[in-house]
């Protein structure tokens, strides 16, 4: 009986104790773990301000990559959701909800040196008032760095199992940190380093257009010369194929990038015409979308000759490897556009597009929009022509700037904001010089910078 007692008052005593311990513990719990990544702390912050590249960098699907996320509330900024279940218990279900972004993301310039973003955490780790906070702070002599502190709080109010949870705090929610924060790096890796605070990016629904196009390519060193000489030949040749054809030509010129090297500029020169079937050779043919090609067949080139030596159809009325209309020579026929786009506007020479494709593919890649520029490609209109007097320019072009995107909202934040883009228009009706809204950098000779 005298052993029985003496194991009551032990387990008393314990007990007691336990309580002791738990109240005299505290009663919140913190850890943060920092990185200094070389990237523009704009770029940091987009990702981090929406969910859609959580799952390329969280730590669920290093436990199970079979994790399934999913998007809700709104794409961007607070509001925004992404919920996650799987079957691996380390993984299990939970939730994040986008609860602040400090400042808003038009005020993330390079004259902005810190920014805070706030995500509660819904999940069985024990506690209440849980959440993830991401400080951002702009670091190096230029301000090209970001540090990135990723800080967990919790508060376990009077609850003594949750308070005794504190001691494992250093357990999962530390690793989540620390592994995703090292994926964070790796995936801003991925995204070209420049600025593209000042672009004001729009979603369009672009239609389908019947288009005349032929290839073409130009050495870079040739600059803008080289560029305009190679495209006032094309046009002239897709007019000839437009006029014999007995179809109209309704638009500006396009441009397809195929590929921007360091050496040649590879390019395709479209027209849009008034048809969306072409009479050739007495047979109605009708126009439809290009395709990708049979990666096992020979690869085309931009001449007839060249062509038919690789494989290719160029008999009149037969579709090439791309599925597009052999219409006459060079001149193919296909319907463009269809779908949605991401679209940023350049107002200067033909020199600052290129510098607009990088930026909007910068900003898809942050925003996680998915693209493929290798199937459909990059292409820019010239909505208003350049304006000369001798040799001088006394209005610049505009030029937008289109990359076709999948698996994307309805409208980036920019037009959620209503930010409009920006126009030739200086505010007194004059035609004026690229604003500064416009581009991140004036714009340079073609064949530098690249």
């Amino acid at each position: 009986m005298m052993r029985v007692l003496e194991f009551i008052v032990a387990l008393a005593i314990v007990a007691v104790l336990g309580v002791v311990v738990g109240v005299i513990m505290p009663g919140s719990g913190h850890v943060e773990r920092s990185l200094v990544v070389g990237k523009d702390m704009r770029q940091v912050y987009d990702v981090i301000a929406n969910f859609r590249r959580l799952p390329d960098y969280s730590v669920q699907r290093k436990f199970d990559r079979n994790t399934q996320f999913t998007f809700s509330g709104k794409a961007y900024g607070p509001g925004a959701e992404v919920s996650w279940s799987s079957n691996d218990e380390k993984v299990g279900k939970g939730k994040l909800t986008l609860a602040t972004a400090e400042p808003d993301f038009e005020k993330i310039d390079p004259t902005a040196k810190e920014a805070k973003v706030v995500w509660n955490v819904d999940n069985d780790w024990r506690g209440q008032d849980k959440h993830f906070t991401l400080d951002l702070e702009r670091q190096g002599s230029r301000g090209q760095l970001t540090k990135i502190t990723w800080s967990y709080d919790v508060a376990y109010g009077f609850n003594l199992i949750d308070r005794y949870s504190n001691l494992y705090i250093h357990g999962e929610p530390d690793a989540f940190i620390q592994f995703s924060l090292n994926d964070l790096q790796n995936v801003l890796a991925s995204v070209q380093n420049i600025d593209y605070s000042k672009l004001i990016p729009y979603i369009e629904q672009a239609q389908p257009t019947p288009v005349l196009l032929v290839s073409t390519s130009i050495e870079r060193k040739g600059g803008l010369e080289a560029l305009n000489d190679a495209t006032a030949k094309v046009e002239s040749e897709i007019q000839a194929a437009a006029k014999k054809l007995g179809v109209n030509v309704v638009g500006p010129r396009i441009i397809y990038t195929t590929n921007y090297g360091d050496q040649t500029y590879t390019f395709d020169v479209a027209l849009p015409i008034s048809a969306t079937s072409l009479t050739i050779g007495g047979q109605s043919h009708e126009l439809v979308a290009a395709k990708a090609p049979d990666l096992n067949a020979p690869a085309s080139s931009s001449s007839s000759a060249d062509a038919a030596n690789a494989g290719d159809s160029t008999a009149p009325g037969s579709n090439d490897r791309f599925g597009r209309l052999i219409v006459d020579g060079d001149v193919r026929g296909m319907l463009a556009f269809g779908g949605s786009a991401l679209k940023g506007i350049w107002n200067g020479t033909a020199a600052g597009v290129p510098q607009t494709r990088d930026m909007l593919k910068a900003y898809a890649q942050t925003h996680g929009y998915k693209f493929d520029d290798v199937v459909n490609r990059f292409y820019d209109i010239e909505v208003k022509p350049e304006v000369k007097k001798g040799d001088e320019i006394t209005s610049y072009a505009q030029y937008a700037v289109y990359l076709p995107i999948t698996d994307a909202p309805e409208k980036t934040p920019e037009q959620e904001a209503g930010l409009p883009p920006p126009t030739l228009d200086d505010g007194t009706g004059q035609q004026a010089p690229a604003a500064a809204g416009s581009a991140a950098a004036p714009a340079t000779p073609a064949g530098a910078g690249k």
